[in-house]
């Protein structure tokens, strides 16, 4: 199990590098959310892979404390999604802005001149 979710966090990690580093806003957009979801998976991962456990202890039992698990990665993952979803929606939207006006998708805002030659 842990040998397949650190494969997981490496390779939404690698995918969000590469898109990261495309000239295109929508690939970097793309890429920021592959990156927010790999730090998700890592923080979650933090806390223990456990399965079956509870992350509160209830009243009535014993507190023995080896029956359940670290409830704060699944809080701060949960408020890591909501700002990831947030920080999407603004990028998406800045995104959108610039395309209107550069008439443009590229990152620096212009389109790589395909027809002049290097020493032109």
């Amino acid at each position: 199990m842990e040998l397949a979710l650190a494969s997981a966090i490496g390779v939404l990690a690698a995918v969000g590098v590469y898109l990261l580093l495309r000239a295109r806003s929508f690939d970097v957009i793309l890429g920021m959310t592959f990156l927010s979801y790999a730090t998700n998976l890592l923080i979650f991962s933090a806390g223990r892979l456990a399965s079956g456990k509870a992350p509160v202890l209830r009243s009535g039992g014993t507190p023995d404390l080896a029956r359940y698990t670290d409830p704060l990665p699944q809080a701060l993952v949960l408020t890591a999604i909501v700002i990831a979803f947030a920080m999407t929606a603004v990028s998406i939207v800045l995104a959108m802005r610039s395309r209107s006006d550069n008439h443009s998708d590229h990152v620096d805002a212009h389109e790589p001149d395909e027809g002049r030659g290097a020493g032109a």
